[in-house]
């Protein structure tokens, strides 16, 4: 009987071996003294606090706030492009920006990649994108795994998943119960589609319009890959900047991350019974990646509505009184921003105007 070896079965030991020496410097470029060094162990060691006068948070009542999050068949373009360096930064933000909305500070982040086989220069594309995700959120790559799986991918493909961890004291935890009438939503911009709808918008890209993944896209200046591919937005540092700015007052009531299901969905999601937002459609620029996939599609102006972004990635219910100051700092810190609609006593919901 022949002697059957991993290797015979699509899983080389020596090249997997190689794939992991690449990754210990890209986590080492996101880590503060908050990290401790556990090398060679099975877990990842992070303190909470820290005695240096530039990390102390002296705690009182700390709240851990966790998410996970994918990236979807974004992936799928990005295998087309043969482009595996920004994707990793969408990995990040869907799980970074989820933990901005309850006010956290985020911590770490660990991340999940299956694969084909072992391909050492494809595994540190994806993760240096990882890594440059967190070195953006102040986040720390604490560590990962990964997953070999020749039956269950076809060879080439891959698949990802983000896990992070957040810390907020609770008497600055942000869950929206605090919205009330009179309270300014505003909109903050998001970089293009960031990682929702790939499905629909494969469909569309090269499904109806036949179009190949390196073709030029006139009326938006770039190529489809260029357009597709460009990273979600990362809020982390200026909205921390933001809610550092009002130490004793909470003036933020509501943070909602707009992602599939699109604003309607997503704001409704952290609005308190007995409060509707009005909303203007004309209050924002929509950015013309979505009249491009609109136009290709014949897509319906709902059906838009519902999956994508269009030009929103990040939602602020604030105080009326400090509405004005607190989009002044957005746009100082390079966020562009604009008053969508405001709080009202009414049914629960979101009603466009």
């Amino acid at each position: 009987m022949a002697k059957v070896t991993y290797k015979d079965a699509g899983v080389d030991l020596d090249i997997y071996r190689e794939s992991m020496a690449r990754l210990p410097q890209l986590l080492r470029r996101t880590h503060s003294p908050r990290v401790l060094p556990l090398e060679g162990g099975f877990a990842g060691l992070f303190q909470l606090d820290f005695e240096s006068p530039l990390f102390a948070r002296r705690y009182q009542d700390p709240v851990l706030v966790s998410c996970t999050d994918g990236v979807g068949t974004k992936l799928k373009v990005a295998t087309l492009a043969g482009r595996h360096d920004t994707i990793g930064i969408d990995l990040v933000a869907m799980s970074v920006n989820d933990a901005l909305c309850c006010g956290a500070e985020p911590l770490f982040f660990l991340d999940y990649v299956a694969m084909s086989h072992d391909d050492p220069g494809l595994l540190e594309q994806i993760v240096s994108g990882i890594s440059a995700g967190c070195a953006q959120s102040d986040c720390a790559l604490l560590g990962g795994e990964t997953a070999i799986m020749p039956d269950l991918y076809q060879r080439g493909d891959y698949d990802l998943a983000g896990f992070c961890v957040g810390v907020v004291e609770r008497r600055r935890l942000i869950d929206g119960r605090q919205i009330m009438a009179g309270d300014v939503a505003i909109g903050v911009a998001s970089s293009g589609l960031h990682s929702n709808g790939y499905s629909l918008v494969r469909k569309i890209v090269f499904d109806v319009a036949g179009l190949k993944i390196h073709d030029p896209v006139p009326e938006l200046g770039t190529s489809v890959a260029d357009a597709l591919l460009a990273p979600t937005r990362l809020y982390a540092k200026p909205l921390r900047s933001v809610l550092g700015h009002y130490r004793v007052k909470s003036v933020v009531h509501g943070i909602a991350h707009i992602t599939g299901g699109g604003l309607r969905e997503n704001l409704e999601r952290i609005l308190p019974e007995g409060i509707q937002v009005h909303l203007a459609r004309d209050s924002w620029p929509v950015p013309p990646v979505f009249a491009w996939l609109q136009r290709l599609g014949e897509v319906p102006d709902d059906e838009m509505e519902r999956v994508f972004n269009l030009g929103i990635g990040l939602v602020l219910v604030v105080s009326p009184h400090f509405a004005s100051s607190i989009s002044r700092q957005l746009e100082d810190l390079g966020l562009a921003n604009w008053p969508l609609g405001e709080a009202t006593s009414g049914p629960r919901g979101v009603v466009w105007m």
